[in-house]
């Protein structure tokens, strides 16, 4: 396990390692997490596959503000998927939080506990807004947002090339 960045009652978030391979591939090749995730959803089909996407995590946390963190289970159980906060892709500096499950971790508020403590950990790093996009129809991750305090400001179709639900959290609010 590599350092952890914050921890809050039930979870660890930490660095995604090689070691995490078996479990990143476990979610991240079921369709019912990759139906909801970029432009061209897509499972991923292959182990090796999950190597180089953890690869692309560790390097989106180069600035410690920033990353695609693992929740690893405090209490031993499998790592129960991803959490994360990013500058959105077109450079505005606009940024976004996200999480991304696997199905043996949804329903036991999992997600609402991690993207609490990195919402709260944005601010406290000095974002002022944070942003989480929502694929229309992906109820469970809207509500999500509306426990943590977000609101939804409307659609938009300026990120990923996809019409998405925009959700809003202000450090002033």
């Amino acid at each position: 396990m590599s350092d952890p960045i914050l921890f809050t009652e039930r979870l660890a978030v930490r660095q995604w390692t090689a070691a995490d391979r078996d479990r990143a591939f476990s979610v991240y090749s079921c369709w019912e997490v990759a139906q909801w995730l970029g432009s061209t959803p897509r499972a991923l089909e292959e182990p090796i596959e999950a190597l180089h996407l953890i690869e692309r995590f560790r390097l989106r946390s180069a600035d410690p503000r920033f990353g695609v963190w693992a929740l690893e289970r405090r209490d031993g159980g499998a790592v129960a998927g991803s959490v994360m906060l990013l500058p959105l892709p077109d450079g505005g500096g606009e940024v976004e939080i996200g999480w991304h499950l696997h199905p043996d971790s949804w329903g036991l508020g999992f997600a609402t506990e991690a993207a609490r403590a990195v919402l709260a950990k944005g601010f406290a790093d000095g974002v002022d807004e944070i942003r989480a996009l929502v694929r229309p129809g992906n109820h469970p991750s809207a509500a999500v947002c509306r426990r943590i305090g977000m609101v939804l400001t409307g659609r938009t179709g300026r990120w990923y090339g996809a019409d998405m639900e925009e959700f809003l959290a202000s450090r002033t609010r």
